[in-house]
């Protein structure tokens, strides 16, 4: 399994948890307030597994593998992912911030939540397609079989030391109870390292 792989295989949970995400928006906007305890789980979940754990190995590893094989940063493929990953980053934080208030029923704090929410839906629906079908086989063109397993200890030296152990598994069940809870299809993460599947279907 290529490091790109597990990638790719982590993105299919963060769609999971996207899917859920745009069913508590639903939710919220009929109900006129907020489910508080879903809407912390997610944000925990794109916090830390999307962002920490995922951005993570491509920012650190992935990106400037690629920026040493000839991609330019400014400019370049790994410069917009960058750029999206940051704007991630804002709506997660604005959702974080409006959570309270919206579960309170504060319509102003439920319209914030749900169009940074909608925002962040949409950008990284688009940022996940560019990765998979277009930046992660820029890279498997560039990469030697050297640098691939370089890349996957790097991966998983994330997973152990960086975000310690049982921290991928503990989100990939906080996506499967947000699945099962909204009644999103789950889907398969790969955990880094290890070329298995860690969720069920």
């Amino acid at each position: 399994m290529k490091p790109t792989e597990i990638l790719s295989s982590e993105h299919r949970v963060i769609e999971q948890v996207l899917d859920c995400l745009e069913r508590i928006i639903s939710e919220a906007n009929a109900d006129g307030r907020l489910d508080s305890a879903s809407a912390r789980d997610a944000i925990s979940f794109f916090r830390t597994f999307a962002d920490q754990c995922h951005h993570g190995k491509e920012e650190v590893h992935l990106f400037p593998a690629m920026e040493a094989k000839g991609f330019p940063r400014d400019g370049g493929p790994t410069g917009v992912m960058l750029a999206e990953h940051e704007s991630g980053r804002v709506c997660v934080r604005t959702m974080s911030e409006a959570i309270d208030a919206a579960a309170e029923g504060d319509r102003a704090a439920l319209r914030r939540f749900a169009e940074a929410g909608a925002g962040y839906i949409g950008l990284l629906r688009q940022h996940i397609e560019k990765e998979d079908h277009c930046l992660f086989s820029m890279a498997n063109e560039v990469l030697t079989d050297e640098d691939q397993a370089e890349l996957m200890a790097k991966f998983e030296k994330i997973e152990t030391e960086h975000m310690g152990q049982g921290t991928h598994e503990k989100f990939l069940a906080i996506a499967e109870a947000l699945a099962e809870k909204y009644g999103v299809q789950q889907k398969v993460a790969a955990c880094a390292g290890h070329g298995m599947a860690c969720c069920h279907h």
